[in-house]
């Protein structure tokens, strides 16, 4: 399990975190003694709002357990208030890093299918026509040997999307246990240590000065380790 999360930027409304692969970003009956991101910002943070449980510590948005990168922390009610609403009317821009099987083509395109809870599955989303539209733009930044680096752009937040629409395009992301296929999973963990997909950039407005603001998240070391192992094509 990798490091704590690191601050990559803070001011007196927001606070930037770099969250490492492993870490569950809020608390909850389920999480005992994994490391989470809230008790760590209720332990080593102080703002208005770190102890409100229905503001969640300020934690705007969420990022899978395995997944690693940006994570915006609201550091008072309004500027949460704020970043839900821009989250809400898409107005934050997020981009991630995978590596997924198989060569993709077209080199550019948008995914469009609906996302929902399987019925059959309640832990496990999955395209359902009655679910959630949702879209993810991609774009390819490498080809490798039997394996394809993308860079994505999801438009909608839904829970597992990126995952659910590389499974449904016929290119899962690499070692995803929920959405590859067991074998598969089992598989790409003898050579990539946890799921491939890194939250690596995000632009929004800033809740006080109104300007718009990037932050960027480099790929992690354990990632980068696996694509040196890579051949390009």
């Amino acid at each position: 399990m990798s490091n704590t999360p690191k601050i990559i930027s803070q001011d007196d409304q927001i606070l930037i975190l770099d969250k490492p692969s492993g870490w569950i970003t809020n608390e909850a009956d389920t999480t005992t003694d994994q490391p989470v991101i809230q008790t760590w910002l209720k332990k080593n943070h102080e703002s208005s709002i770190i102890n409100h449980q229905s503001l969640r510590s300020g934690i705007v948005h969420r990022l899978d357990k395995e997944t690693s990168g940006i994570l915006i922390v609201a550091k008072t009610k309004k500027a949460f208030e704020n970043l839900q609403q821009q989250f809400k009317d898409r107005k934050i821009s997020k981009t991630y890093t995978a590596l997924v099987h198989g060569q993709v083509e077209p080199k550019e395109g948008t995914i469009e299918a609906p996302v929902g809870r399987l019925p059959w599955r309640r832990d496990r989303f999955g395209v359902l026509p009655g679910g959630r539209e949702a879209t993810t733009g991609y774009k390819v930044r490498e080809y490798y040997k039997d394996y394809t680096l993308l860079e994505l752009k999801p438009k909608t937040g839904r829970t597992h999307q990126i995952r659910i629409h590389l499974k449904h395009l016929g290119h899962p992301v690499v070692a995803d246990t929920f959405y590859a296929g067991r074998k598969t999973a089992r598989a790409d963990r003898l050579w990539c240590p946890r799921l491939f997909l890194h939250a690596s950039g995000i632009s929004f407005t800033h809740p006080e000065t109104g300007k718009e603001i990037s932050f960027k998240s480099k790929l992690p070391a354990d990632l980068l380790q696996v694509l040196t192992n890579l051949k390009k094509v």
